[in-house]
């Protein structure tokens, strides 16, 4: 494969040699049939670099694509799957915008897999107020085309929203594209029933929901889908105080905190107490004999651990608290912040601080009161260097975010995992957690994908053994029929 390296983008020839993850996504996508697998690497790689794939971003694709609206990442199906839109009644088939069009769907795939670790999309078709205008057979099977051939193991399912009778040839052709796996993959939904699958607070009205998000550009959508992002969670109790200055700088910043946040704030002490505050909480929560992270994200500023997933219990087994560690691998102070899509339920210590240059940091973050940790909630880590000669208290702090570029701020985000087992793994902070032998995550998903497929297998068997079982008692039906009938001819020619 490497001996045709000059058909493909030398970045990705180097990511498949670093990147096992990628590497076990193509082999579970192809059933571990190494030819199969190394033939969707070949094409794979063709094709991105033909679409310039590791290049696509805003400023390279015309801003109508952007401003369209007719794709965009927004809201979790209730798998806690990201959704993938393609709202059809924007689209418009047009030969001349066919290439950019189908550039605008590799750079968001392409930006979710690198923000979100490739974790598997669902899409859906929303076909509401669609009509033939609105077919485009090429456009179609260059989005099946992504799943399976070219984006590994990066498909959930594909469900179709209201799709009109007259499309229904159409689709009979999609369906001919699509493999066996992906067509166990494909479902029709609409009004009656869409909300067995996605939640109705991530459906718009059209489609039963009461979701009042509504796409514009700018912004680039977020791939946190413009839930707020707040510094950080309710004040627990008044033996836990906030400087001042920092908590009207988040305040100003974000704008989310709601009216019971700022009447505690305005009883808020001085910058000593946080400081006090936070060492306070290192030691009271920070156990001794704590695991390391099991898995680290490597970025040019921090690593943090764990990469992906902080992993909290559900509200019977009760695990309240999480560890993330960051380790600044510069040579320069690091300032970083902690946010949150659900700034209600978290409590992020320390959530704007700074971290010396080598040395880790370990932030703590807790549950509120009797809230549970859903699949849904996401929190963001931003990090960028500052100079050796500025200072690293609160007011420094402050005034370096309001004048840092953006270009120079690294990002990183954490999804919640809701373990179901009293015996979790990676950094759950609960003592009797730490002596259990744990697998990485990696494994387990490796593991669960692979019974997925063996599953899926067996459900085929037993409905081609089903349909094998019906046909025969038909045509043993028929069989008698004739036979029945023939003796009545016989009986009546005698008669």
């Amino acid at each position: 494969l490497l001996d045709k390296s000059d058909k493909y983008d030398s970045r990705d020839v180097e990511r498949l040699q670093q990147d096992d993850k990628w590497v076990e996504n193509y082999l579970i996508w192809r059933h571990d049939v190494v030819d199969d697998t190394l033939k969707m690497i070949d094409e794979s790689f063709q094709w991105r670099k033909e679409y310039t794939v590791n290049d696509l971003t805003e400023s390279v694709l015309p801003k109508w694509l952007f401003e369209n609206g007719s794709l965009f990442l927004h809201g979790y199906d209730k798998e806690g799957y990201k959704l993938f839109w393609f709202r059809v009644k924007h689209h418009i088939r047009d030969p001349k915008q066919q290439l950019e069009k189908k550039k605008l769907v590799a750079f968001w795939l392409e930006h979710y897999a690198k923000r979100d670790h490739g974790k598997p999309l669902t899409v859906v078709f929303d076909m509401a107020e669609t009509g033939i205008s609105h077919i485009d057979l090429d456009f179609v099977r260059f989005i099946v085309n992504c799943f399976t051939d070219y984006y590994p193991n990066f498909l959930s399912k594909y469900w179709i929203f209201e799709m009109p009778w007259i499309m229904n040839a159409a689709f009979k052709i999609v369906k001919g594209w699509l493999g066996p796996d992906a067509i166990s993959m494909l479902k029709f939904t609409n009004k009656s029933d869409v909300q067995e699958y996605i939640s109705g607070e991530y459906l718009p009205p059209h489609m039963g929901g009461t979701d009042s998000f509504k796409y514009s550009y700018p912004p680039l959508v977020d791939d946190d889908f413009q839930t707020p992002l707040c510094e950080n969670g309710p004040i627990t109790s008044e033996d836990e105080p906030e400087s001042k200055e920092e908590i009207d700088a988040d305040t100003k910043e974000s704008g989310e905190l709601n009216e019971e946040q700022n009447l505690n704030q305005k009883k808020m002490n001085s910058i000593e107490q946080i400081s006090k505050s936070e060492e306070t909480d290192k030691t009271e929560f920070k156990p001794k004999n704590a695991k390391k992270a099991l898995t680290t994200f490597k970025g040019p500023l921090l690593h943090i651990s764990p990469a992906e997933e902080l992993y909290f219990g559900s509200k019977e087994t009760g695990e309240k608290k999480c560890l993330i560690v960051l380790t600044n691998v510069t040579k320069n102070i690091v300032a970083f912040k902690v946010r949150t899509t659900a700034p209600e339920k978290y409590r992020v210590k320390p959530s704007n601080s700074s971290c010396e240059p080598g040395t880790s940091l370990d932030i703590i973050v807790s549950l509120h009161g009797g809230f549970a940790a859903s699949l849904q909630d996401r929190f963001l880590i931003m990090a960028a260097e500052m100079d050796q000669s500025s200072g690293a208290g609160i007011p420094e702090l402050t005034q370096f975010w309001k004048e840092v570029p953006r270009t120079k701020v690294m990002e990183h985000r954490l999804r919640c995992h809701v373990v179901e087992s009293s015996k979790p793994s990676s950094l759950t902070l609960k003592e009797n957690s730490f002596n259990t032998p744990a697998k990485t995550n990696e494994d387990l998903h490796i593991q669960l994908t692979r019974l997925l497929q063996i599953n899926k297998r067996l459900q085929e068997q037993i409905d081609r053994c089903l349909w094998f079982q019906q046909l025969s008692v038909v045509l043993s039906l028929l069989s008698i029929t004739v036979v029945a009938f023939c003796f009545y001819l016989v009986y009546t020619q005698r008669s």
